[in-house]
């Protein structure tokens, strides 16, 4: 971890130092400034869609860090030393220029930004569960790269309309600005985001060829995306404007179908696995549906601050964010058994017990919320007991063992409706009882 912090640090002071040596000072902080418009509503969509199971934001800021300082900087180096290299060996730097352009910068911009996802995907596996972890953490990495390359594009064109006595509205800055932040934002997240899915395809798959291969798949696609929105240019007056209207647009327009289609499907898994846990006693039954429905949490969280105070409102995003794991957890044990999840029960263990610390708090909020969207259905009584740890048994992944009862009582006593203490059944799907 020191070791990327130091790389983050020494990488992002070089490329700052790249940057206002080839834009100059001014340039530079016009750029800056130019460049931070759309990066706020960029994460924002990719946290949106990882909200589901969220991951932590030091992941997320790494990536973006990424993006932004270590593969932008190999990006301007490997492609200048490309470029003079090209131009030297054909005399022409027109053609240099072309090549690089549409041959070396996607190679080595796709390249340095896949980097991250593999960092990731390699030592952080716990939080790159699938499609939906590709999706964000490809986002936050394209969109630190995009964030410093505007800098550079907005800076540059700035100084030549100093240079030149240019007006505002004839300016190339305004011209570049149109272009990169209000047309294309998006082209940067939406070539990396295709290494991404091959990244999550991979996270899911259980044969050895697929997890190498799929990754592959993805980072060349996005190289050749990447190839192809370079080339429009060489494509004469309106080459441009082809490639943006008949492949970018629609591109964006798949892309973000399958991002609403990924985070539901994500949702659904959710509201199914957990189901499971509430009916042997790990969870009220009337959380599962709030657990499940991205407003009935805000709501919750706001609840328990209310009441609680900013303490209680990190309890229940932190419930929340580890039943969504431990939900996702067994939806891939269910689906891939021992060989996906090799160590399923012992993961389960450690989310129950982090569950089991929080519940107090989190419990009662997140059931009101339930009520206040009116996520329970009229018959619901909140005093009947689950269906017993029958329903988990018959549920418990393929090549998990099935869970039995603990011997040990429920930490949670709930009054029956004749004013009694019961004791429901401490149930592990993974085999055991919390320790």
């Amino acid at each position: 971890m020191c070791v990327l912090v130091v790389l983050l640090a020494g990488t992002g002071i070089a490329i700052l130092e790249l940057v206002r040596e080839q834009t100059g000072t001014t340039g530079f902080f016009v750029g800056l400034g130019l460049a931070l418009l759309p990066v706020a509503p960029l994460m924002a969509a990719f946290r949106w869609l990882g909200r589901a199971a969220p991951a932590p934001w030091v992941q997320m800021l790494f990536c973006f860090g990424w993006g932004a300082c270590t593969a932008a900087l190999i990006a301007i180096l490997a492609n200048s030393f490309a470029t003079q290299w090209i131009a030297a060996a054909t005399a022409d730097p027109a053609d240099a220029d072309t090549i690089g352009s549409v041959a070396i910068a996607p190679v080595v911009e796709e390249s340095a930004k896949a980097a991250a996802l593999l960092l990731v995907f390699v030592f952080r596996r716990r939080h790159f569960t699938g499609p939906a972890d590709g999706f964000v953490v490809a986002g936050f990495t394209a969109t630190g790269f995009a964030f410093t390359e505007n800098i550079l594009y907005l800076g540059n064109a700035f100084g030549e309309d100093v240079a030149e006595g240019t007006g505002v509205l004839d300016s190339v800055t305004a011209a570049t600005f149109f272009v990169r932040i209000v047309l294309s934002p998006f082209a940067h997240p939406l070539f990396t985001v295709l290494t991404g899915l091959g990244f999550g395809a991979a996270a899911v798959s259980a044969r050895r060829i697929r997890r190498i291969g799929l990754p592959l798949l993805g980072l060349a696609l996005a190289m050749t995306m990447h190839a192809l929105w370079n080339s429009a240019s060489q494509w004469g007056e309106y080459g441009f404007y082809a490639v943006y209207g008949c492949v970018m647009v629609p591109a964006f327009g798949l892309l973000l179908w399958l991002a609403v289609r990924i985070r539901r499907r994500r949702l659904r898994a959710v509201a199914g696995e957990l189901a499971v846990y509430a009916a042997a006693g790990w969870l009220g039954r009337a959380e599962v549906p709030a657990l499940a429905s991205m407003p009935a949490r805000s709501l919750a969280r706001s609840l328990a601050r209310r009441s609680g105070g900013r303490a209680a409102g990190r309890a229940v995003a932190l419930y929340e964010a580890d039943a969504a794991a431990l939900a996702l957890l067994r939806n891939r044990a269910r689906r891939g058994g021992p060989v996906r999840e090799p160590d399923f029960a012992g993961r389960e263990r450690e989310l129950l017990h982090s569950l089991w610390q929080r519940r107090a708090t989190a419990g009662p909020a997140l059931a009101r919320a339930a009520v206040m969207e009116e996520l329970l259905p009229p018959w619901f009584d909140p005093l009947a007991r689950g269906p017993g740890p029958g329903v988990a048994a018959a549920d418990a992944p393929a090549g998990v063992p099935a869970p039995r009862p603990s011997r040990r009582p429920d930490p949670w006593r709930s009054a029956t409706p004749a004013g009694r203490s019961s004791n429901r059944p401490c149930v592990l799907p993974g085999g055991d009882g919390v320790r």
